[in-house]
């Protein structure tokens, strides 16, 4: 795949973010789904890739043709009208991580424009 590779804090975040929400369209479904990828938000190659990320099931990330789940590929207007922007779901992710009492890293406080707590 293009794009670089996620760092080992980038990773340790992806990790955490699956482990804790599963994924995020299930849960706002009601359900928690612990089998989960990460998807990228804005594509691989950008500086903030890794940290600008959701975890999806597979039937939410790529169509699987199930009857009443819509995918965000390749239904990504049909997807956000549902459970909320992509941005909005990165956001809510990381609030969950942090009411948990989770280490967010500041990559992805600052890719979720949320603030980095003092040094």
């Amino acid at each position: 795949m293009k794009g670089r590779a996620p760092t080992a804090e980038q990773k340790r975040f992806h990790d955490m973010l699956c482990r804790e929400i599963g994924c995020i369209a299930c849960a706002k479904e009601g359900m928690f789904t612990p089998f989960v990828s990460v998807h990228h938000i804005d594509g691989r190659t950008k500086p903030w890739a890794h940290w600008m990320v959701l975890p999806l099931c597979g039937p939410h990330h790529q169509d699987a043709g199930i009857p009443g789940v819509v995918a965000v590929h390749p239904w990504k207007a049909q997807f956000e009208a549902r459970y909320g922007t992509q941005r909005d779901l990165q956001r809510e992710c990381v609030q969950i991580l942090l009411d948990r009492g989770c280490a967010v890293p500041d990559g992805a406080l600052m890719a979720a424009c949320m603030e980095v707590a003092p040094a």
